[in-house]
């Protein structure tokens, strides 16, 4: 989950760093279609979503005795 967590929200950072050097990912390059406040929205979601799932892992795994 760790894992997953932290590759969500690095996609989500990607997104919203990559316009401004005229890059963009190509399969994610959709969301931009939705409209510039709706894609901010999703974007902004992908991180606090990568970072909830990261942080979790923390508080579900138990470290042995």
């Amino acid at each position: 989950m760790k894992r997953i967590g932290a590759y969500i929200a690095l996609a989500g950072v990607l997104l919203i760093v990559l316009p401004y050097f005229n890059l963009s990912i190509m399969f994610l390059s959709q969301i931009d279609e939705l409209g510039e406040a709706t894609a901010l929205a999703v974007k902004i979601g992908l991180i606090l979503i990568g970072l909830i799932l990261f942080f979790m892992d923390k508080l579900t795994t138990k470290k042995p005795q």
